[in-house]
């Protein structure tokens, strides 16, 4: 049977014709959907935002960061005006020296003409008033009289004409020192203000729930240091006195072996004189008197001291600002400089050099006036109370305070005196 010919239109395989209005909407809903499928396959997910523990921890990190570039700030702007002072020296000491150099040839210039007049003009004299590139070989002997007088003036000039020589290298050298210096402290600053950009970019971000939330964490922190510095305390005056009552139990064995040996040696008729020891338990006022016990030691220290927490619990409340070493605010390092500065003890700028001030005591040690150091990189310091206690400027947006040494990690501890 022959085949016939089909007179409809052709479609295509969805089986729609292909000048059907349809088509176009399918094929572009197609595509939406396989683009957006796409997509979401590629795009990386949305990042959480982050809890309000981990923006506590952010902050954190970001201040002690702060803080440890403070310290290189310290440290930039201590060398650059030290730097600026030993230019400025050494400039003086050119200008000086010119002087100098300008009085030793005017003495020389004397001799100078008195010769032309006799006729007995030195070739020496010639050369040092010339420059360096105006001497001649042939200048080499001077003849005027006298000759003492004469080998002194020429002498001088000489001398006088290396000074400023030399002392322009110095200043070149000095200048270059203090532009590197100069370079430090600006990297510092930027660095400085970088960091606490974002701590205030980080807690902009949060809700009023979430700072409320904050707010409360910081409260347990500092409640969990108050109880372990409560819990040293009181170790503190167990051991103290327990040490006191061994003390005084020695010292009165020593008083009762002290009143054997005398009864011993006198008349059974005759009154024992009191012993040296037992005449301080008589004087009234005496440290330690009560308990027979000699004078406590480390007092210039504690005079010191007393001097130090005296200073410092004078600027509680004053802001934390960073670089700042008062009188109307300070930074950590500042405030402990300042502080022991009273008590006539001058400490260095950073706390990486105060740490290596004076005698290193371990926690358990401590003593009021002591600085406590925190953290690996010694980048906050503290000044210590007693109780497990200490006065400090904590951080940017706090003032000086009194708080726990165990708030932060501890890295050690000096005694500036």
């Amino acid at each position: 049977m022959p085949t016939l010919a089909s007179h409809r239109k052709s479609r295509n395989r969805s089986g729609v014709g292909s000048n059907s209005p349809a088509v176009g909407v399918t094929t572009a809903a197609i595509a939406s959907v396989t683009l957006l499928s796409t997509q979401s396959a590629d795009a990386a997910p949305a990042e959480p935002n982050p809890s309000v523990e981990e923006v506590q921890k952010k902050v954190d990190d970001l201040y002690r960061q702060a803080g440890s570039t403070t310290q290189q700030y310290n440290k930039a702007k201590t060398a650059t005006a030290k730097q600026k002072r030993t230019v400025d020296r050494v400039r003086d000491n050119v200008a000086k020296s010119a002087d100098k150099l300008n009085e030793a040839r005017r003495t020389l210039g004397s001799y100078a003409a008195t010769q032309y007049r006799e006729g007995t003009v030195a070739p020496t004299a010639a050369l040092l008033f010339a420059d360096g590139s105006q001497a001649r070989p042939e200048q080499k002997e001077v003849r005027d009289r006298p000759a003492e007088r004469r080998q002194g003036a020429v002498a001088d000039v000489q001398t006088h004409q290396a000074d400023p020589a030399r002392q322009r290298a110095w200043a070149t050298e000095g200048l270059e020192s203090l532009a590197d210096s100069q370079t430090s402290l600006r990297t510092s600053k930027e660095t400085v203000q970088q960091k606490l950009a974002d701590a205030r970019t980080l807690l902009a971000k949060l809700s009023a729930q979430e700072r409320t939330r904050l707010a409360a964490l910081e409260r347990k922190k500092e409640e969990e240091a108050r109880r372990e510095a409560e819990a040293k305390s009181r170790a503190e005056a167990r051991d103290a006195a327990l040490a006191a009552e061994r003390e005084h139990q020695e010292h009165q064995e020593r008083l009762d072996r002290q009143e054997r040996l005398d009864r011993q040696e006198q008349p059974a008729t005759a009154v024992p004189e009191p012993s040296a020891a037992t005449a301080v338990q008589a004087v009234p006022g005496t440290p330690g008197a009560e308990a027979g016990l000699p004078a406590s030691p480390g007092s210039a220290y504690a005079t010191k001291a007393a001097k130090v927490l005296a200073f410092a619990r004078a600027q509680i409340g004053k802001p934390y600002v960073w670089g700042a070493s008062g009188p109307s605010s300070y930074d950590c390092s500042g405030l402990t400089q300042a502080a022991w500065k009273v008590a006539g003890v001058e400490l260095p700028r950073t706390t990486w050099d105060q740490a290596n001030t004076g005698t290193g005591v371990a926690t358990d040690d401590l003593l009021p006036g002591d600085l406590v150091f925190f953290y690996d990189d010694v980048s906050h310091v503290g000044i210590y109370i007693g109780d497990g206690m200490m006065i400090h400027a904590p951080k940017p947006g706090a003032n000086v305070r009194e708080e726990s040494i165990y708030y932060m990690p501890i890295h050690g501890s000096v005694r500036p005196a």
